[in-house]
């Protein structure tokens, strides 16, 4: 009779796929099925630790070591993506799903199987691209359709006032009807902005380990092309490296830095500056930081910012209207990534927000 374990053996085999089993105690792999072979390059059914690392890209190398060799794992599945780089090979991404399996006398094996996901990837980075493209065009076309929307609105507001009696019926008429399409197109702007926001917020979270600075680098190339001539303040990103990486869903997470910047244009003056900058904590921590030389946030809303339906929500400078639920989401959605935020603010100073992540 066929022993189960040798059962198990040639069905692995047969399928392909490829699977792993590494003795996390002696540091050596002592199970390497011939699909996960084919993906590392290598022909050994058994390998050190050490030579499976060589094979992985030197800027993940680090990565990798403290995530496959210290465990304080249950049974539950864990998965990790990184680049593998090959002899005359393009570089590749691949994703292990492993988890702890403690056999008897207190042995203990990672166990799971690896994807080679790199045109997967590709795809979803291109897919991710375009999203927060259309994600950055909506918040900016908001606040600059909204500005003379707004201001429009004011001068009908103003010039039936200052008109009073004298105007006749025809012209108060058509003052109103300015007046009240100009406060419907801002309020299906808003509204459609927010609902985009907010439909993204409500799906399942999908973390990955994503270059945070490369994507916010991205986006922000996306608002200069996207409106070279129409920004009225200066944006800036710094990042302290080319790669910081984080465990994230890249794209709610950079919805979230595109309301903090949409929020911050709507109350810096013409000529200010919004400045967004990443760096590496001590503790495995990353910082986001969104600081403007705007109006500030007046003191009597601070301790409620946050709140759902809060009462700091104010109109923005050039009338920009606001529901005052987008901090709400914005604090839920970086809680949702393991992160805190919070914020300093002086009135006619500016504001910074701040974004703490765990680090990729």
């Amino acid at each position: 009779m066929i022993e189960s374990s040798e059962f198990c053996k040639v069905l692995i085999e047969q399928t392909g796929q490829a699977f792993f089993a590494y003795n996390s105690g002696t540091s050596q792999f002592v199970y390497l099925s011939p699909g996960f072979q084919s993906i590392f390059g290598i022909q050994e059914e058994t390998l050190d630790f050490a030579a499976l690392l060589a094979v992985v890209h030197p800027e993940d190398q680090a990565y990798v070591s403290g995530k496959l060799t210290t465990f304080e794992l249950a049974n539950n599945t864990n998965s990790i993506e990184f680049r593998i780089s090959i002899a005359g090979q393009p570089e590749q991404w691949v994703c292990f799903h492993f988890f702890l399996w403690e056999k008897n006398l207190g042995e203990r094996l990672v166990v799971g199987r690896v994807e080679e996901v790199t045109a997967a990837k590709q795809y979803n980075d291109y897919i991710k691209k375009f999203t927060s493209k259309k994600n950055s065009i909506l918040n900016i076309l908001s606040h600059d359709l909204a500005a003379p929307l707004g201001m429009i609105q004011s001068l009908s507001e103003l010039l039936a006032e200052h008109l009073g009696n004298e105007a006749d019926e025809e012209a108060l008429h058509i003052l109103s009807v300015i007046e009240q399409n100009s406060k419907h197109g801002i309020r299906l702007l808003q509204e459609f902005v927010n609902q985009e926001f907010l439909e993204s917020s409500l799906t399942e979270v999908i973390t990955r380990r994503v270059n945070l600075a490369e994507r916010i680098r991205e986006a922000m190339e996306e608002y200069q092309k996207a409106h070279n001539n129409l920004m009225h303040v200066k944006v800036d990103f710094i990042s302290a490296s080319p790669e910081i990486y984080a465990q994230l869903d890249d794209l709610k997470f950079l919805q979230v830095i595109n309301n903090l910047i949409s929020n911050a244009m709507k109350f810096t003056p013409d000529g200010g500056t919004i400045a967004i900058s990443l760096q590496e904590e001590a503790g495995e921590k990353v910082l986001v930081k969104v600081a403007d030389t705007g109006v500030g946030i007046p003191e009597k809303y601070h301790a409620t910012l946050f709140d759902k339906f809060t009462t700091a929500r104010r109109p923005g400078l050039k009338g920009e209207p606001s529901i005052g639920l987008g901090m709400s989401v914005i604090k839920t959605i970086v809680e949702w990534h393991q992160g805190e935020i919070w914020f300093e603010s002086t009135e006619g100073k500016g504001t910074v927000f701040y974004i703490r992540l765990p680090k990729g």
